[in-house]
């Protein structure tokens, strides 16, 4: 197949001074894209700003002969989010990929964290994201066309220890999901992608040097070389114009690239209006039997079907 190239291209990737969102903007300004590179330069925690990490990436980008320039907007706030794409466009024009991988971590145990930390994470990675998304959509809409990528965790699948993190990761879900919805009839994907790879968020300055671990050059982590850069092939796919599929996620790292998709059983439809807890435990095998299961495409959908089902099966008996 043909080389995936992105000339002409103008990209925007938040986080991404470091670690993940370093390799994303590498790899597709390294196909041809303009890329702006936007990191606050915060801590771990989001505390604190440093313009340096988005001016090295930026640095090495064109040092490889690339075309970058470097932002330090703070995209958990609307006018940051705003200046963010007001920049990209100033300067090249036009805004044709948006990657948001901006993100923090904070270790946090529950029920001992409080309301406001869990608040931060859906500030940077909900909120964040969707205020970039929304500063781009309408630009988006006017050429037709729009490819953008979330990221998401799979801490949405369910972790103690990421529980604020993996909530706020299900918001970004969420929110891919409705946006693929939305840009359907416009010529806007939307993904997102559950990367497994060791930064400085996923504890590599702990195993390595904070250099290493988020310039993925550091391979240690939760599996052999599950470098950032390894992520990266997936999403430059997911920002192309050659790939179509919306309101998918994706699991990738390690080598491994695989499909994250929420599914129902076909379940039990009782017979009568007389439903009991007995009667519902007496079909419990029944209503968790994931031999049959659908894959809905989005609420809509699913509403529609989740009707004909019920109506397949009338009413039979009455107590």
């Amino acid at each position: 197949m043909e080389n995936i190239r992105f000339d002409g291209r103008v990209a925007i990737v938040t986080g991404a001074g470091r670690g993940i969102g370093r390799a994303h903007a590498l790899l597709l300004a390294e196909r041809g894209a303009r890329v702006v590179v936007n990191d606050l330069g915060s801590e771990s925690s989001g505390d604190g700003s440093d313009s340096r990490p988005a001016e090295e990436v930026v640095a090495a980008i064109c040092a490889a002969g690339g075309e970058a320039l470097s932002d330090t907007s703070d995209v958990a706030s609307p006018e940051g989010a705003a200046q963010l794409v007001r920049r990209a466009l100033d300067v090249y024009g036009r805004v044709d990929i948006l990657v948001n991988n901006a993100g923090i971590f904070m270790p946090g145990e529950f029920p001992a964290m409080e309301a406001s930390e869990l608040r931060r994470y859906f500030d940077v990675h909900v909120t964040g994201s969707f205020n970039v998304a929304r500063e781009c959509w309408p630009h988006m809409v006017q050429s037709g066309y729009g490819r953008i990528v979330m990221t998401t965790s799979h801490g949405i699948l369910g972790s103690a220890p990421l529980l604020a993190y993996g909530t706020a990761k299900g918001g970004v879900f969420a929110l891919a999901r409705a946006l693929a919805v939305t840009g359907r009839e416009l010529g806007i994907t939307v993904n997102s992608v559950a990367p497994v790879a060791e930064t400085r968020l996923a504890g590599g300055a702990d195993n390595d040097t904070p250099e290493k671990a988020d310039s993925g050059t550091s391979e240690k982590g939760f599996l052999d070389g599950s470098t950032p850069a390894l992520v990266s092939p997936l999403v430059a796919l997911l920002c192309h114009e050659s790939c179509q599929v919306s309101g998918e996620t994706f699991l990738s790292g390690g080598r491994r690239h695989a499909r994250l998709f929420v599914a129902e059983t076909e379940g039990y439809i009782h017979a009568g209006a007389d439903v009991t807890p007995e009667v519902v435990a007496e079909h419990w095998a029944q209503i968790m039997n994931e031999s049959d299961h659908y894959i809905p495409q989005d609420t809509n959908t699913w509403l529609v079907g989740n009707a004909e089902r019920i109506a397949a099966s009338p009413v039979t008996s009455l107590a």
